[in-house]
């Protein structure tokens, strides 16, 4: 795609080159845009043609590219060809850019940038995503915040390409723990707390019970026993389990939901503890298990006894561990969706867990191990409320809305909202989730309170008031400018500026689905909403004569809707302010130019809300 113009460009290639276009298409990228000078559209780094010339002696780059842009000549669709630091640059012809652009944006919805030749013969898979997983019968702690918006990234992402996705949450339902876990109700639970406050009540046994271990060999021993009587069957110890589990999962899903976040299967480690015992069968047979000194059993993955390659399979009590649950989920899984990939999504400590797994798989005879990958993702340090510290993901989400609904109130027109808590925490969860995609998701990051909510710069906030901003343009002058438009009017730099951004969308694509790493689309949409607020400064459709309003009303549209395109795939929901005097208003548009700076920054997030609000001239 690219609007088609990118194969345009490959075909004129193609017989000058003697190449195949689809071996040219890659290699032209769409210019990325400058405040400083007008740019051609698209270029063709000419060293990329040569890159798989072992010929160390050829020619200089440059003269190459000149020789290449002089056999070329404009047409219909290129109307401008220059060159660059060893590149040929094409610049499209601006009428037939603007029309073809913002009538394809419009076509192809939700779809546009994902209907691209660089997609092209991309086989449709079968992919299982594992994400956010967190430990039964334990407050969802914020650690496991960045595996579900992550994890959930992706699937977003490998369902728009076209692919079958499966988002399992395979919980922490099993081990030792429980022993521990039993042990303490038994001890110091009540039923009536369990019901009322179900995680909270097991936090706080499994707390105490922790301490009395520790000093008393007795209650270790009765965890211990207790979590053999659950690797036994034994019904009155299930039961209890069954009871915790089933409580935490539907604690679970109401933070899943406010999070906007779903899953097709809730699978556990506790699915597999009969499996398990296949796996270690299954190892012994081939001669890869070994008993230590200790009773344990182990694998060694290196075969000459390097200690780090020591992976520990079974205890020396029989029941199994969190790796050899880990081998029968995965045999289990092929089994049963025969995925062509799957995606383990958890923190970076798991990276050697999950390399002797997949080594694990390979070595017992499953060639599609290589079809597994782990996405680890670096630690969040900081994250504090007023009170203290954090630990559990909804005091983070309390404290989000509380802030926001704080910052609104500040605005006597925040209370016009229909529903001011939902909006508070949509946009709270914008701005938590682009601080947490903006870096490298390998990296650790420090949380900070002040940036996520901060007015300036590159935010979830500013993007979301940049959608409720260009949305209430929409709802203003409603579907009557949206017949046609006249292409001639868009000429103007800020108008081609955002319509050469337009023209990246697929490229941005196609490198976040190759590496997995959402901080493409974040840069993308924060600076398609720059160029959005510049835009807006000086091109007005209140009193502009009807020709010229209805065609930047197309452009600010076509922004709207790769924007929010854009953060759905990133998991954000992307915000439309109805308030009721919006329901009865037929005011004049707002003009929201006082709130940007020349640079496009948003000066003031609250007074931009409240402008929207209020619809004021």
């Amino acid at each position: 795609m690219a609007c088609g113009f990118r194969r345009s460009i490959a075909s004129q290639l193609s017989r000058v080159l003697d190449l195949p276009p689809e071996n040219l298409i890659k290699s032209i990228s769409a210019v990325p845009i400058s405040r400083k000078e007008e740019v051609a559209d698209f270029q063709l780094s000419v060293d990329s043609l040569l890159e798989n010339n072992n010929d160390h002696s050829r020619p200089d780059i440059q003269i190459q590219a000149m020789r290449l842009a002089e056999k070329l000549k404009c047409d219909t669709v290129v109307s401008e060809i220059s060159t660059g630091q060893g590149t040929v640059n094409f610049k499209i012809n601006r009428e037939l850019l603007t029309k073809t652009v913002l009538q394809q944006v419009i076509e192809d919805g939700s779809k546009y940038g994902l209907k691209s030749e660089l997609f092209s013969g991309l086989p449709q898979k079968r992919i299982v995503v594992e994400f956010s997983s967190p430990n039964v019968a334990k407050k969802f702690h914020v650690g496991h915040l960045r595996s579900t918006i992550i994890g959930n990234f992706i699937a977003n992402l490998k369902e728009a390409l076209g692919h079958q996705v499966t988002r399992i949450n395979y919980l922490g339902d099993w081990g030792m723990q429980f022993g521990l876990l039993g042990t303490g109700f038994q001890l110091f639970g009540y039923e009536e707390k369990l019901q009322s406050s179900p995680l909270q009540h097991l936090f706080e046994v499994y707390v105490q019970v922790n301490k009395e271990a520790a000093d008393d060999k007795n209650v270790a021993q009765s965890a211990h026993e207790f979590f053999q009587r659950l690797e036994l069957g034994d019904m009155q110890a299930l039961a209890l389990w069954q009871k915790f589990r089933d409580l935490s999962i539907e604690e679970y899903m109401r933070i899943y939901k406010r999070l906007g976040v779903h899953f097709d299967e809730y699978s556990g480690e506790s699915f597999y503890r009969e499996k398990s015992q296949e796996v270690l069968k299954l190892l012994d047979s081939k001669g890869l298990l070994q008993k230590t000194l200790k009773g344990t059993a182990v694998v060694d993955l290196s075969g000459n006894g390097d200690p780090s390659s020591i992976c520990t399979v079974m205890r020396s009590d029989g029941t199994s561990l969190y790796a050899t649950r880990d081998l029968a989920a995965a045999i289990d899984r092929m089994e049963k969706y025969n995925f062509d990939k799957m995606i383990y999504v958890t923190d970076k400590g798991q990276k050697k867990h999950f390399q002797q797994v997949f080594q694990m798989l390979q070595i017992m005879g499953y060639d599609w191990a290589e079809r597994c990958q782990h996405v680890p993702f670096g630690v969040v340090q900081g994250m504090k409320t007023r009170r203290g510290d954090v630990t559990f993901l909804e005091d983070v989400l309390n404290e989000i809305r509380l802030r926001m609904l704080q910052n609104m109130a500040s605005i006597k027109t925040t209370k016009e909202l229909e529903n001011p808590q939902e909006t508070a925490e949509q946009v709270g969860l914008a701005a938590l989730i682009i601080q947490d995609f903006r870096g490298f998701l390998l990296s650790d990051y420090q949380f900070s309170w002040d940036r996520v909510f901060q007015s300036r710069g590159d935010t979830g906030v500013f993007l979301q008031y940049t959608h409720a901003r260009l949305h209430s343009l929409e709802e203003t002058f409603g579907c009557g400018y949206l017949n046609d438009f006249n292409t001639a009017c868009l000429q103007e730099p800020q108008s081609v500026s955002i319509l050469q951004h337009l023209l990246r969308f697929d490229e941005v694509l196609y490198r976040s689905s190759q590496d997995l790493q959402p901080r493409h689309i974040v840069s993308y949409l924060l600076t398609l909403s720059h160029l959005a607020a510049v835009a807006h400064r000086t091109l007005h459709i209140r009193n502009s004569p009807p020709e010229v309003a209805g065609a930047r009303l197309h452009l600010f549209r076509a922004v709207r809707s790769v924007l929010a395109n854009g953060m759905k795939l990133l998991g954000i929901t992307p915000l439309h302010l109805t308030s009721r005097r919006q329901l009865m208003s037929q005011q004049s548009p707002i003009d929201t130019s006082e709130c940007f700076s020349p640079k496009g920054k948003c000066l003031n997030s609250l007074k931009l809300f409240q402008n929207i609000l209020l619809k004021e001239n």
